[in-house]
């Protein structure tokens, strides 16, 4: 196939542009496939996600304190008594921005 561009004939074989639109297709259709995939996973992320986890103590639990979790600090309650900083505690309940806690046995 022939192109004319100014003074300049760009010459392409037929084989080239039908290769560049496969490419093309099949790039399209990986992209929509791995967005339609994306789409159906589940979240889990959010308050919901931390029941359950593990937080480290930063400020004594008596009852309530500050715990560390997934790089923040939350307040949180302890069920369970007095808890030491640098001690693990697991997360029971989530109430708005305070997290309930026992201590890890």
């Amino acid at each position: 196939m022939d192109i004319i561009i100014g003074d300049f004939i760009l010459v392409i074989d037929l084989w080239v542009i039908v290769l560049t639109g496969i490419c093309i297709v099949a790039f399209i259709a990986l992209a929509v496939e791995r967005g339609i995939r994306a789409h159906h996973l589940q979240v889990a992320a959010g308050r919901e996600d931390l029941v359950g986890k593990l937080a480290e103590v930063k400020v004594t639990l008596e009852p309530r304190g500050i715990v560390f979790i997934q790089g923040e600090r939350w307040s949180a309650v302890s069920e369970t008594g007095r808890v030491e900083p640098g001690e693990e505690v697991i997360i029971t309940k989530v109430d708005g921005l305070k997290l309930y806690v026992t201590k890890k046995e």
